[in-house]
């Protein structure tokens, strides 16, 4: 049985528990409601629920919406398997010391300092506009692939030093110890120190992944009929921009999830640190 003592401690535990929970509720309802208050009341507020949040509109949008945001997951769902195999190249690359490889070295830190250092958009431009100007017959005309193609790009110089970051994480003794059991350079960075590297970097990633999903949006300066072209496309019709709306809380109902999944990554992350005395 707990001691007097250590029930005095719980109680006392419990009771600053409620008047914590007791206060962030008092001030969330302050807040937010202070904040609801100020718009409803605003003069403009009729006519800016009209022009932002037409429901009877928005269920009318929303099928041609849904199927402009398919292109953007389908976009999304090549440019991911890019992402991972040409970012994970790169890294393997400039995490390797090996001389025959240098000028690959070069090639991949010129690689990554030039898509990490131009803006997306105009990576974007220059791909969808520039790769169809050279004639190339087996580059397709496609913009919905033009844009692709920019958006894995871009995206994998950023993740191909997430991955190097992950890498160079894992502490020498791993290798030595691999490598003092009768393992290769190759099978030691596949069976030793990716895995561990991998783990380490997953809510970078996922993050990685959240701005990708907001990202993929951009194609349409390309001439992509997505959700958001969509929605452009509807507001002009109609001078009404509840369409960006629906646009937008359909981004939200993937980025959400995600994002507090990331938080929980990385919160039990830092728990197995601290469990193993390495925070």
């Amino acid at each position: 049985m707990p001691s007097e003592i250590e029930l005095a401690r719980r109680a006392l535990r419990t009771r600053m528990d409620r008047r914590r929970i007791l206060i962030a509720t008092l001030s969330s309802v302050v807040v937010i409601g202070g904040i609801a208050v100020v718009l409803v009341t605003s003069p403009g507020w009729t006519t800016f629920q009209q022009t932002f949040f037409d429901l009877d509109y928005a269920r009318e949008v929303l099928p041609g919406i849904l199927e402009g945001f398919k292109v953007d997951l389908i976009i999304v769902f090549f440019s991911t398997i890019i992402i991972a195999v040409v970012s994970m190249l790169l890294a393997l690359v400039r995490t390797t010391r090996a001389a025959a490889t240098a000028p690959f070295r070069i090639l991949a830190v010129g690689y990554i300092d030039l898509f990490r250092g131009i803006p997306l958009l105009l990576v974007l431009f220059l791909i969808g506009f520039g790769l169809p100007a050279l004639g190339l017959p087996w580059i397709p005309p496609n913009p919905a692939v033009l844009g692709t193609i920019a958006i894995s790009v871009t995206y994998s110089a950023y993740v191909a030093e997430v991955i190097r970051s992950g890498i160079l994480s894992v502490h020498p003794s791993q290798r030595a110890a691999a490598r003092s059991l009768g393992l290769g350079q190759g099978q030691t960075m596949r069976y030793v120190v990716l895995p561990q590297a991998l783990r380490r970097v997953v809510p970078p990633l996922l993050n990685d992944f959240v701005s990708l999903l907001k990202d993929v949006s951009l194609v349409s300066v390309l001439g992509v009929v997505e959700g958001v072209r969509r929605a452009g496309i509807y507001n002009a019709e109609s001078f009404n921009y509840t369409p960006y709306v629906v646009a937008a809380v359909l981004f939200l109902i993937l980025t959400i999830p995600l994002t507090r999944i990331t938080d929980r990554v990385l919160a039990r992350a830092i728990a197995r640190q601290n469990a193993q005395g390495n925070a």
